[in-house]
């Protein structure tokens, strides 16, 4: 029986999968620490701030679920399905998931992190420039 609200289960999902995203990109941070690339910098730039996006929507994605007295905790794993449980209303609800759906969702996640961390990166890069008065500067 579902005791949740498409609303609320919205929610948590995107908690979880984001939660997932966050270990992946520390996870691939590790790794480019420690692997062989000549210019680390702007790939662990971007990681920074693909972590930082994903934190910032996580902690409001709490509150709202704090809010709400929503949980949602995994239950179980095998090789081809991972069950979380979602607790709501004083109610449980299973969920299982096809390890390669979630693999899916977190992918398309850290995509849409990307394209944020990049359009914050073009905000922080435009500087402000002086005009003469002539028209635009080169």
């Amino acid at each position: 029986m579902r005791y949740l609200k498409q609303n609320e289960l919205d929610l948590a999902s995107r908690y979880l999968f984001l939660s997932m995203a966050i270990t992946v990109i520390r996870q691939d941070r590790k790794h480019m620490e420690q692997g062989k690339f000549k210019i680390k910098e702007p790939y662990m730039e971007m990681l920074g701030k693909m972590e930082l996006e994903a934190r910032k929507e996580r902690r409001e994605l709490r509150k709202q679920m704090d809010q709400m007295k929503l949980q949602v905790v995994e239950s179980g794993r095998n090789d081809s399905f991972t069950s979380f449980l979602f607790l709501a209303h004083g109610y449980e609800e299973k969920r299982n998931y096809f390890n390669p759906a979630i693999r899916k969702k977190v992918e398309n996640i850290l995509f849409e992190l990307m394209r944020r961390s990049q359009r914050s990166v073009r905000h922080d890069d435009q500087q402000p420039q002086v005009s003469n008065g002539n028209g635009p500067q080169e």
